[in-house]
């Protein structure tokens, strides 16, 4: 489930509540982020939006892997836009959105801090994009373009193609991180107290920063790439890689 919650100073907390699933979103969850994130954007009393993890142990694992069971290359597509007009919806979002990142935040996960204007992390903070050793999908073009905004299109390659998580310092020096909280404990008052600043800024000045940096990034048209999510989504190997992720069985990647 997805709780909001509506603090002072028109601060909007949003926390992806699902512990015993390290936070995986459920597509429902996708569809439902995507109109929170419409919804908030509609109203003008709300002047900082931040976006955490329930439990500690992860900010989101990336997607339910229960939901992948009996996938095409054409589910595959339907899937990655249901994710790309979640993360559409938080790119548009003319007020400030801070994500608290504590544990573990990968795949989606790193997508949707990846659409964030702010990322707080901690000690526990671990990022990646695991899908080479776990799924054998792909991410889609827009959210590689938004990860290689923040690091760079190397270090993304470096990323899915050794399939390494990074620790916290190292998302910090890379520039997934922007901030880093003393200790875990303290993740969610420092992300919160960032918030609060920002909440007392001119509004008028972060809404048109926001914007001009969205323009920008909008300015070069992305090429389509439905030809690679649909190779991925539709091969053995995807198949092969949900149900030994399921199982916890090895896989034996074979490329078809």
């Amino acid at each position: 489930m997805i709780r909001v919650e509506r603090r002072e100073s028109g601060i909007v907390w949003i926390t992806i509540d699902r512990p015993q699933a390290r936070n995986a979103m459920t597509f429902a969850m996708w569809k439902e982020l995507g109109e929170i994130a419409r919804t908030l954007n509609a109203d003008d009393t709300v002047r900082v939006v931040g976006i955490t993890g329930a439990g500690g142990k992860a900010f989101v694992s990336g997607t339910d892997i229960s939901e992948f069971r009996n996938f095409d290359g054409e589910k595959g597509l339907q899937y990655e836009v249901l994710m790309d007009r979640a993360m559409a919806s938080l790119d548009a979002l003319w007020m400030p959105l801070i994500a608290a990142i504590g544990g573990v935040c990968t795949g989606g996960g790193a997508a949707i801090a990846s659409a964030c204007d702010v990322r707080v992390g901690a000690p526990s903070t671990t990022v990646g994009a695991p899908i080479a050793r776990t799924l054998g999908n792909v991410i889609s073009l827009r959210n590689c373009a938004r990860l290689a905004n923040l690091i760079g299109l190397d270090a993304v390659k470096f990323l899915i193609l050794t399939g390494r998580l990074v620790k916290a310092s190292d998302a910090l020096r890379l520039g997934f991180l922007n901030d880093m909280a003393p200790a875990d404990d303290a993740l969610d008052a420092h992300a919160y107290a960032t918030a609060l600043s920002m909440s007392k800024l001119a509004p008028l000045t972060l809404r048109a920063t926001k914007e001009i940096c969205r323009r920008f990034t909008a300015a070069t048209p992305l090429p389509e790439a439905e030809d690679l999510i649909r190779l991925c989504y539709g091969s053995n190997d995807f198949r092969s890689g949900v149900e030994g992720f399921l199982t916890k069985k090895p896989v034996t990647w074979t490329g078809t």
